[in-house]
């Protein structure tokens, strides 16, 4: 008697799928990349110094060479920034800033800004360029 299988395994392996997996991590990991920049939105030209960043939950405040005032990628009003920074402060611990200045803006804005954070007990980070 000859018992033989109808189903017979096959030794052959299909890279098809592996391929496709390949591809979909490659996607992935692209997109990913482009959106992990999302708090350098407005382009301004830092001035450039030695230091390691930090990343973690802050409020950034950016201050442009025509003496524009930005709270998070939104337009304010010199006369409303305290308390635009202390809105967006909610829920935020330790409550923190980031100070994103120009090469160009004097030092009264800047001094300013890190004034207003002080009455309130925010710690600043002033944002630089690496060297």
């Amino acid at each position: 008697m000859n018992f033989k299988g109808r189903n017979k395994i096959s030794p052959e392996f299909n890279m098809s799928s592996m391929t496709d997996i390949v591809f979909l991590l490659l996607i992935f990991f692209m997109i990913a990349s482009t959106l992990s920049k999302q708090l350098d939105t407005i382009n301004v030209q830092l001035p450039k110094a030695k230091g390691k960043t930090e990343n973690r939950r802050s409020v950034a405040v950016t201050i442009t060479s025509s003496n524009k005032l930005y709270v998070n990628d939104e337009l304010v009003n010199k006369s409303y920034l305290q308390q635009k920074i202390i809105e967006q402060m909610e829920g935020i611990q330790p409550p923190s800033l980031i100070l994103r200045a120009e090469n160009q803006v004097s030092i009264d804005e800047v001094v300013y800004v890190m004034n207003i954070a002080n009455q309130n007990s925010i710690k600043v980070v002033l944002a630089v360029d690496a060297k």
